[in-house]
């Protein structure tokens, strides 16, 4: 297949190519014959996190600790509040073995993360799609999607409106190339990452590895009946923390949930919302449009001293108070049997949030080894948290 980039837009002015800098170890441009036969593992060049921005610190921390864990070596690199860390390893290493050594998913403050296999760099003003074309070229990698990303910041907002309009020109071009292969999902995904105007970061990264949303953000609507936001906050969990196996299982009409700490109703809406029936623990007042669902019964009572009369299919809680408290009290709640799964926030300090988290993991795994217990739990700093980490936990 013979193809020639620079003839995609008319309406881009075209620009030597040279002016750009391409940095993908020297792999050259793959053959037709080459797209169609088994090649080598790309190298990845390093591993990059996509993070709220202010916990550049915290995403630096659990990488290094992953990586290490895994026996990679590497250095992080990252600037405070630019949304994103890079450890770049010591040495490049195939991306499908750096996959099997690390599992990019279980990373807590990542929003999204991938292998980076190039790097682009000084691209000129004006045609920036022919040396991007080359670029993902030279990986000599079929993919099935293109996701395009920016730092989730002011200046990131530029990039963005930028890549709405350069991405369907790029989809275009690699599905004529033969490399964009929408119909085959266990291949790649590209993430076509923009730090800045004049760069572009190359990688890759399985579906089963990050989000299925472009910098981890889901588009979510917030509900004109719904009391707070915080209602986005459990969607947004439900869909990130548990399979469409889990959730088709354990959210049906008629199931029965538990909400501590339920005021104003932000979460016991979006249960009853699903069908769910819903007991709303707290003393404060709930939304006139939370108990309008019918499905709600609102109990004034203490969130850390009520038990129900019988187990039910969740608990959630969203209590604002120390994490260390929270993290025994839910893991008390699945070890005795009370509910059958738990999503909880854990509120961090402003300091040393990734150590909070390991110690309320730590607190959580003691408590059911005492009780004999297996289970799975799910931590993740999502989209609609703050200065919290959202998590799931359920028995085996």
């Amino acid at each position: 297949m013979e193809y020639h980039p620079r003839a995609m837009s008319s309406s881009l002015d075209q620009i030597g190519v040279q002016a750009s800098r391409t940095i993908v170890h020297n792999r050259s441009a793959p053959t037709p014959s080459a797209m169609s036969s088994p090649t080598p593992s790309c190298p990845c060049l390093a591993l990059v996190v996509e993070c709220r921005s202010g916990f550049e610190a915290d995403a630096s921390q659990e990488l290094m600790h992953a990586a290490d864990s895994a026996r990679i070596t590497g250095h992080c690199d990252f600037q405070a509040h630019d949304g994103f860390v890079q450890l770049r390893l010591t040495d490049a290493l195939p991306h499908d073995q750096v996959r099997r050594r690390l599992d990019l998913s279980r990373l807590i403050f990542a929003r999204q993360a991938f292998h980076l296999v190039g790097e682009l760099h000084d691209l000129p003003g004006r045609d920036r799609l022919s040396p991007v074309v080359q670029g993902i070229l030279k990986l000599g990698e079929r993919i099935s999607c293109v996701l395009p990303e920016t730092p989730d910041t002011n200046p990131g907002k530029e990039q963005s409106a930028f890549l709405k309009r350069f991405i369907p020109l790029l989809e275009e071009a690699l599905a004529k190339a033969g490399v964009l292969r929408p119909d085959s999902l266990h291949l790649p995904r590209l993430h076509l990452f923009m730090p800045n105007p004049s760069s572009m970061l190359l990688g890759l990264s399985l579906a089963s590895e990050g989000s299925p949303w472009p910098m981890g953000i889901p588009r979510l609507r917030m509900p004109k009946d719904a009391p707070s936001r915080s209602t986005l906050k459990l969607a947004e969990a439900f869909q990130s923390l548990l399979t469409p196996e889990e959730q088709k299982a354990s959210l049906r009409p008629g199931l029965h949930a538990v909400d501590l700490g339920a005021a104003p109703g932000g979460w016991s809406w979006q249960l009853a919302s699903r069908g769910l029936r819903v007991t709303a623990i707290d003393n404060g007042p709930l939304a006139p449009s939370v108990m309008a669902t019918g499905l709600i019964e609102h109990l004034r009572a203490d969130g850390f001293a009520w038990r129900p009369k019988k187990p039910v299919e969740w608990m959630v809680c969203d209590m604002v108070e120390q994490p260390s408290r929270i993290a025994p009290m839910m893991a008390d709640w699945i070890a005795t049997g009370r509910c059958r799964r738990s999503l909880f926030n854990l509120k961090l300090p402003m300091k040393r949030r990734f150590d909070e988290v390991e110690r309320c993991r730590a607190l959580i795994d003691q408590r059911m080894r005492s009780a004999g217990q297996k289970y799975l739990m799910r931590i993740k700093h999502l989209y609609h948290d703050r200065e919290e980490v959202s998590c799931y936990l359920t028995r085996r």
